[in-house]
């Protein structure tokens, strides 16, 4: 086996917190979202928001743009992730209810709903 940089492994180390934290931050982000699900099906009012959704794309769009992200990329992401959203709000619009964050056997697909 090669033997592995100091450098290397000092980067993965700190790739492995990132993710790490950011495991836990889209953790906190479903629970908070879980709750907006009650809130909108106990006030009948429809999974998707596609006014707040585009706000927050431009929001996102121009916050990657400030911090050296492409655009694009955080764009695709917050549509992974709010296409996921939208599927839990409709669950629990329904009576049924999926832990925070889990997909289950569901894959998002890019023809999926992407805001």
């Amino acid at each position: 086996m090669p033997v592995v940089p100091a450098e290397l492994l000092r980067l993965r180390s700190s790739i492995d917190n990132i993710d790490a934290a950011l495991i836990h931050l889209l953790a906190e982000r479903f629970k908070a979202t879980q709750q907006v699900g009650v809130l909108k099906a106990e006030e009948h009012l429809p999974a998707a928001d596609p006014a707040r959704e585009e706000q927050q794309i431009a929001r996102l769009r121009a916050l990657a743009d400030e911090s050296g992200l492409d655009p694009v990329f955080a764009e695709k992401f917050l549509a992974f992730v709010v296409a996921e959203v939208i599927h839990h709000h409709e669950q629990i619009a329904s009576g049924q209810h999926e832990q925070p964050g889990s997909t289950g056997n569901r894959s998002a697909g890019p023809a999926e709903r992407t805001a």
